[in-house]
């Protein structure tokens, strides 16, 4: 059975060996894990077992989980289907279905009869509604409420979902990235290393071993030591990060870069935006109304050498980068387009990060919008986004 679990690996384009091979099978002779040992007998302890034996880089973990997957598939049941469906569940399902003609005559309109319509709606309107096409609910066609299926709408109130709003009409508090988070970082550490540039700073820290021995080699034997200051990244960055809204499905991922890039660039500015960029930026999320930074400061403040990355989804309504007044929070004055050409020409070295699955950007006008305004410098969250990004940003 092994020896075609191996050939998956390797049909996979994973580098294993037939050495790595050969060690798995005496580890599994060894009984380190099977039937005859009870402490380490499950699909699980042979995973990780396979793992080490088989990976000796970290970067083919992804790699290696497809496979084992598609080899091993129906082997173990993961999830437990016994156990009832919360009602409520059903219920919010069946709220949202609507039929695909419905979907179809969904009213939809362009920027400026969208909002005076919803000025009327909001004269007009009396009483809550749910379901419809016309009146600010839940549910049903209508451009204005929440939960409801409108390809270009405002959601006024309740959890977005089905990321279609063009304006959210609501103040929301968003959380900090945790730059102390670890977990899976080790990885992105390495990636991020590809852009480097040190330089020797501050005192005396390190010894210079090959200076000390050929000290002391002068000096007839006796110890000469030798000390050197610390060598530091010299490399410059400035991380600007989407917050909130669809950003929420990808807070971990980002919070283990935020925590990695932290790590390993000494000179390291980062702000907060909200799906784009306009004429301000923050830094703390709690108090982003009350701290507010002008991006034309920013932009004066930091010279060139300053590598600028993006990181966000990219996932909001055209109108938000391209229309004055789309941001979904306040009537902005100036295009995002306009402040993110701004940005790119200021420093030249920069580049945007997407979270979001690479497979899904063809299927997001907004993802495309970016890309070109990016001149096509964008690349997923990923080892290998990460090192194209660096690669890209060292030159």
């Amino acid at each position: 059975m092994l020896i075609d679990f191996f050939y998956t690996l390797r049909s996979a384009k994973l580098p294993v060996s037939v050495k790595e091979y050969l060690v798995l099978l005496e580890a599994m002779q060894a009984d380190v894990v099977g039937p005859r040992n009870p402490d380490a007998c499950s699909m699980d302890d042979f995973y990780f077992l396979a793992r080490t034996a088989l990976v000796k880089d970290e970067k083919h973990y992804d790699k290696f989980d497809r496979a084992f997957a598609a080899y091993f598939k129906g082997v173990e049941m993961i999830a437990d289907f016994t156990k009832p469906i919360p009602a409520d569940w059903l219920r919010r399902e069946m709220e949202r279905i609507l039929s695909e003609e419905q979907k179809a005559n969904a009213p939809k309109m362009d920027w400026d009869e969208l909002m005076e319509t919803l000025r009327k709606r909001l004269e007009e309107q009396k009483e809550r509604h749910e379901g419809g096409s016309k009146w600010i609910g839940t549910g049903g066609t209508s451009p204005f409420g929440n939960s409801g299926q409108n390809p270009q709408g405002v959601r006024i109130g309740g959890k977005g979902g089905n990321k279609s709003g063009v304006k959210v009409w609501e103040q929301r508090a968003y959380r900090d990235y945790d730059d102390t988070q670890e977990l899976g970082t080790r990885n992105i550490k390495v990636a991020l290393r590809r852009l480097r540039k040190f330089a020797r700073e501050g005192n005396e820290f390190e010894l210079d071993l090959p200076d000390t021995i050929r000290s002391t080699a002068a000096n007839a034997g006796w110890l000469d030591i030798k000390m050197i200051p610390e060598r530091h990244n010299n490399v410059k960055v400035l991380l600007l990060m989407d917050v909130g809204g669809t950003m929420d499905e990808h807070i971990q991922r980002v919070e283990e870069l935020f925590s990695a890039v932290k790590s390993e660039f000494k000179h390291l500015e980062f702000y907060y935006f909200h799906n784009c960029v306009y004429d301000f930026m923050w830094k703390n999320n709690r108090r982003r109304y009350a701290e507010k930074f002008p991006t034309w400061d920013i932009i004066r403040k930091y010279n060139k050498d300053y590598k600028l990355i993006f990181v966000g989804d990219a996932t909001m309504s055209p109108y938000e980068i391209l229309q004055p007044g789309g941001s979904v929070e306040y009537n902005n004055e100036e295009a995002g387009a306009e402040w993110l050409q701004r940005l790119t020409h200021a420093f030249p070295k920069y580049a945007w990060i997407n979270p979001e699955p690479q497979g899904v950007w063809q299927y997001r006008q907004s993802i495309s919008v970016i890309q070109q305004l990016m001149g096509q410098r964008m690349y997923p969250l990923t080892l290998k986004g990460l090192e194209d990004t660096m690669r890209l940003l060292s030159k």
